[in-house]
């Protein structure tokens, strides 16, 4: 037994030891990184939010359940698809929960709001889907960074393809909103590019699907083609709409690839034969996509889609930064310049992010095979982002 003197010493060396240990490792060390996912979880685009959120948090679960080696803890929140929602949304994030990163979202005009909170706090926003063109554009950001792609990008791309084919017409129809009316402007103008000619332009209120009178009108004018921009459930109504009005077999409809992402089981035959065009496609045959797949698939019981990748892609980038700064999220400058220059294994195939923050990516011409998205070619090979206005 040692002496009353003995033991005292040692107590205060015990004492001194842990104080140190304490001192020796940084606080950010027994801190939690706080991840805020702003999504929709409820409404037209419940089934993307909810995708994204399983790809994102399949890509964490790869790196062990941590980003930088520190255990996460996730804030969620359903923007519901409501712009007029976001401002006050997103200010909770940052000013109440103090997250450290928000992921969010899908719907353009809600990701309008983010982004002017997140420039006037300069808080770090990851876009995993959400393409409103002017986010890399003249709002450019370094703590902006998109890891989907632009409204214009899967327009450009079938516009093109469209005149290639030998269409001289065409009639464009969308929800009357930002990615709406982005994504027909990158159609008409590489469509007219190439050639053909856009004589109309048909819009219905968001998230209104009362289709019949401009399929009517459709049938009236009689393009050579239909381009459509559409998502989640109101895709799922245009495709079956159009099929029941007997266009599919003399008018061929065209889309941006959301037109039959995620939607396919729900569309059944009516979408069989479809082109669309994306940055992703089912089935593409490289090692990360048939990994990730069968991940996908174990985890969720449910075959992934384009915004399963773009989550997925999300959490990839995210831990790739943080690994950078071991787990310091104080190290932002350090952080944002490691996910800049982060070149990215997706399933889509490898993608590095434009001086804007976009991904510079193969945009895919897909066809609807057999209830699959197969690519059947890339439509524009490594597109990037104009970010027309962009000043970083």
């Amino acid at each position: 037994m040692l002496p009353s003197k003995s033991v005292a010493r040692v107590q205060l060396t015990l004492v001194a030891s842990l104080a140190l240990a304490l001192v020796a490792t940084p606080a950010f060390a027994q801190e939690k990184v706080k991840v805020g996912l702003m999504l929709p979880y409820t409404g037209t685009f419940a089934a993307l939010g909810n995708a994204i959120t399983n790809g994102f948090k399949l890509a964490i679960a790869e790196e062990g359940g941590k980003l930088g080696g520190r255990e996460i803890e996730y804030v969620t929140v359903d923007d519901e698809s409501d712009p007029a929602k976001a401002p006050e949304n997103v200010n909770k994030l940052i000013k109440r929960d103090k997250v450290d990163v928000i992921v969010g979202t899908v719907h353009s005009g809600v990701a309008m709001a983010m982004a002017k909170a997140a420039k006037d706090n300069n808080a770090l926003l990851l876009i995993p889907n959400a393409g409103q063109d002017e986010i890399t554009g003249p709002m450019c950001a370094p703590n902006f960074i998109r890891t989907s792609f632009t409204n214009s990008a899967a327009g450009v791309a079938m516009g093109k393809v469209a005149a290639e084919r030998g269409h001289k017409t065409a009639v464009t129809l969308t929800w009357k909103y930002a990615a709406g009316d982005q994504s027909v402007g990158g159609f008409k103008e590489a469509f007219e590019k190439g050639g053909g000619k856009v004589i109309k332009e048909l819009t219905l209120p968001f998230p209104t699907v009362e289709f019949q009178p401009l399929l009517t009108e459709i049938a009236s004018l009689k393009p050579d083609a239909v381009y459509v921009f559409f998502a989640g459930g109101g895709a799922v109504k245009l495709v079956k709409d159009y099929d029941a009005a007997g266009l599919r077999k003399t008018i061929p409809l065209y889309g941006a690839g959301y037109l039959t992402d995620g939607t396919l089981p729900a569309q059944g035959a009516s979408a069989e034969g479809l082109l669309t065009t994306l940055h992703y496609a089912d089935e593409l045959d490289n090692p990360k996509n048939n990994a990730f797949r069968a991940a996908y698939k174990k985890a969720y019981n449910v075959e992934p889609d384009v915004y399963a990748v773009q989550g997925y892609d999300t959490g990839q980038l995210l831990a790739a930064g943080t690994k950078a700064v071991g787990g310091d999220m104080g190290k932002r400058d350090a952080l944002i310049k490691a996910m800049q220059t982060a070149k990215i294994e997706s399933p889509r195939g490898p993608f590095s992010l434009s001086k804007a923050n976009n991904p510079i990516q193969d945009m895919y011409l897909r066809r609807v095979e057999g209830g699959k998205n197969k690519s059947i070619g890339i439509a524009i090979k490594a597109y990037a982002d104009p970010a027309t206005g962009c000043k970083m």
